[in-house]
């Protein structure tokens, strides 16, 4: 129950923060946003026990969808964010089986791989897709409005915490768990394991498509550089390690947590951020490999059935 009134506090919070935020903090908290996803989407593939690093590639694929389908075709912005959702799961499930038959660091190096070939292809169709200079929209989504913008980035979040929760309190949950434990054993169970790897590859994909059109429609705005950038893998896997993995609330306070502390690294070393990221990662790793919220909820359900014991003790 404390649990259902946090929630509803949160989101109450988030609900009306436009209202006494300046458009700055609006700014802040709806890139934290997209992060949260982000990383959200790399923790689901993580459970499977698949260490994923194709993160930016859909990303990227999806934002480019969505540019090209407003700047040559002239479709409406919301619904091309359905589009780029699309086209990166098609190219997902396509790649899927290929790269699903690989296992442990072969299947991470052809991801991260990935994502360098589909910005060369982008830059090579210059004719289509504007090459390396990219391609300026006329306007942004909402014709810029902060608050609009956020509050659709917000519904996408929660969309995606939704699906997030789905995967822990379904079946699914158990088939993708037995994968990552032993998938031998998953096997003899009787559990299709490459049928539930292709359907969560594809699912986050599409989140990571449909979050980079978002992106794109946000700021009117797309080249291979930027939309590729490894600042969409390495801050979400650092999000999802500090909070912790396997859970949707870890990604989530690790990207309150890091989303604060990026927008400052940002200001001061504007061209490093992303070497204070692996260092974060790699210290993570060594340090405290179950992150913060774990830790942090067997601390209070410890202190809390302590005081319940003295509690009854007393009586």
């Amino acid at each position: 129950m404390n649990n259902k009134y946090l929630i509803l506090i949160l989101l109450a919070i988030a609900l009306i923060f436009p209202l006494f935020a300046d458009s700055y903090l609006i700014s802040v908290l709806t890139t934290i946003f997209v992060f949260l996803s982000l990383s959200l989407s790399w923790d689901m593939m993580l459970r499977t026990g698949q260490l994923s690093f194709g993160t930016a590639g859909f990303f990227g694929l999806g934002a480019y969808a969505s540019a090209l389908s407003v700047h040559h075709l002239g479709w409406n912005p919301l619904l091309t964010l359905i589009i780029g959702g699309i086209f990166a799961g098609i190219i997902a499930f396509l790649l899927g089986f290929v790269v699903l038959r690989l296992r442990e660091i072969y299947f991470s190096i052809t991801t991260l791989a990935l994502t360098s070939v589909f910005s060369v292809i982008i830059r090579n169709l210059s004719d289509l897709t504007g090459g390396s200079s990219g391609i300026t929209l006329s306007s942004a989504i909402f014709s810029g409005n902060s608050n609009k913008i956020y509050y659709l980035i917000l519904v996408l979040t929660l969309f995606v915490i939704g699906i997030s929760e789905y995967f822990k309190r379904t079946k699914i949950h158990f088939a993708i768990n037995s994968i990552r434990n032993d998938e031998v054993t998953a096997k003899s169970s009787g559990i299709n394991v490459f049928k539930y790897l292709l359907l969560v590859f594809v699912t986050t994909s599409i989140i990571q498509g449909v979050i980079g059109a978002a992106y794109a429609q946000q700021y009117a705005f797309v080249e291979p550089e930027s939309s590729f950038s490894l600042n969409f893998l390495l801050l979400p896997i650092a999000m999802a390690l500090v909070g912790g993995i396997y859970s949707t609330n870890g990604p989530i306070i690790g990207a309150l947590i890091l989303g604060v502390v990026s927008e400052y690294l940002k200001l001061i070393m504007p061209y490093g951020h992303l070497v204070v990221y692996g260092l974060i990662i790699v210290v993570v790793v060594l340090f405290m490999p179950s992150g913060i919220y774990n830790p942090l909820k067997n601390k209070l359900s410890n202190n809390i059935g302590g005081d319940n014991y003295a509690q009854s003790s007393n009586k």
